[in-house]
């Protein structure tokens, strides 16, 4: 099990309940595969100006996950992530920690 960190940009002007089914669609995918979600939320304030226009947006609201799973769980969620609509930009990194 390895540490990995996702963040992902949602369109500005989704609503609160929105966001929440967003996040526990993606929490799902990671505890599905086995994983463990450790935290979930807005990064920092939340919506933010793009440094560029992707797709006509200028503003977009950034979610970071924090997970610990196995191997086939980022590249199942880089697959969910490439094919949903509410996301318009996505990265998984995995995080360099001690194993425990």
């Amino acid at each position: 099990m390895r540490h990995y960190e996702a963040m992902f940009i949602v369109d500005a002007e989704t609503n609160d309940e929105t966001l929440t089914a967003i996040m526990a669609k993606y929490s799902k995918v990671v505890t599905d595969g086995g994983g463990e979600v450790s935290e979930i939320g807005k990064w920092d304030r939340g919506r933010r100006q793009l440094a560029y226009t992707i797709g006509k947006r200028r503003e977009g609201i950034y979610l970071l996950m924090q997970f610990v799973a196995g191997n086939a769980v980022p590249t199942e969620l880089d697959r969910i992530f490439r094919i949903s609509d509410d996301t318009f930009r996505h990265i998984i990194v995995r995080q360099n920690r001690d194993e425990e």
